[in-house]
């Protein structure tokens, strides 16, 4: 199996709790607490692992919160590399609100990164030896981090022939696009806003993905379409893919999950369309999972046969 390295410039704890019912003033007693590993590359390199594979996770970390999230990683048996910097991880709080059925996402902004602090890190990855096959730069970015962080991350891989892989948003998406990425793993929101137009039915997706790909900006586009399923674009054409209805407890982590779980087929020597179901059926296996859990193994290979068995 090829190498898998992830990058995640604004990693978190997550806390998940439960209460019977969210009431403005009044102290909510909560149950349940769970903490996990969380941001966006740190929960690809998790996943990948839930899968049955081997991911490298690289970080930020600092205080507190970062000693932790260290901790929680060596005891779940992932492989990271912590890149230190001065301020304290953040934490991301999960709320459900058991009468309803609702979750509540309630997401820090992360420490202010340094200048120094973020290119000790692209250092770290232009350093790394062997090369990996697939680098992921997955989440969002911390105050302090340049806008274009991802497409430098982009320009690393490329010069040392890793296979870059991002799914961010804003800005950051934006910029790597320009750059160029192997894959990129918009959802409907992150394409409309790179492409700068309201896309409202499928065949607006297919063009925009379309023109993406032929622009250079990915060679593979992942489209994530929620409850809809998922919309892939390359250069032998597009493949939809409509999920099968689970039991959803929680989405957190499904995204992450679905990049997990493409890579992870793609380093193991698959095609891209086959590649691009494991990570859809990896994905919804997230879905089945309650809070911050993410997608276990015998629930993605079933939904794989079930959707291109």
């Amino acid at each position: 199996m090829k190498a898998i390295l992830t990058v995640t410039a604004n990693p978190a704890v997550d806390l998940y709790v439960t209460v019977d019912r969210l009431v403005p003033r009044q102290k909510l007693r909560c149950r349940m607490p769970r903490r996990d590993p969380g941001g966006g590359g740190v929960n690809v390199a998790r996943a990948v692992r839930n899968l049955g594979g081997e991911a490298v996770a690289v970080y930020h970390s600092g205080g507190v919160m970062g000693e932790a999230l260290g901790r929680m990683l060596t005891e779940e048996g992932v492989e990271h590399y912590p890149v230190p910097i001065s301020g304290e991880v953040r934490e991301s709080l999960v709320v459900l609100e058991a009468g309803s059925g609702r979750e509540y996402r309630l997401v820090l902004p992360g420490p202010e990164v340094r200048e120094e602090e973020w290119r000790r890190c692209l250092d770290l990855l232009a350093a790394w030896a062997p090369v990996p096959d697939y680098l992921v730069g997955s989440g969002s970015l911390p105050p302090g981090a340049p806008e274009d962080f991802w497409a430098r991350v982009s320009r690393v891989a490329r010069t040392g022939g890793a296979r870059m892989v991002v799914d961010s948003s804003g800005a950051g998406l934006a910029a790597a696009l320009e750059e160029g990425v192997y894959l990129a793993k918009p959802n409907r929101t992150e394409l409309e806003a790179v492409t700068g137009s309201r896309l409202e039915d499928e065949e607006a997706l297919r063009e925009a993905s379309r023109d993406l790909v032929e622009k250079g900006a990915c060679r593979v586009l992942a489209l994530s379409l929620g409850s809809e399923g998922a919309l892939l674009t390359w250069e032998g054409g597009h493949r939809r893919v409509r999920v099968p209805e689970v039991e959803i407890r929680s989405d957190v982590g499904a995204g992450d999950s679905f990049v997990a779980g493409m890579v992870l087929a793609l380093s193991r020597g698959k095609d891209v369309e086959e590649a691009f179901c494991f990570g859809v059926a990896a994905g919804t296996a997230a879905l089945a999972t309650p809070g911050t859990e993410l997608c276990r193994r015998d629930d993605a290979e079933a939904l794989f046969r079930q959707l291109c068995g």
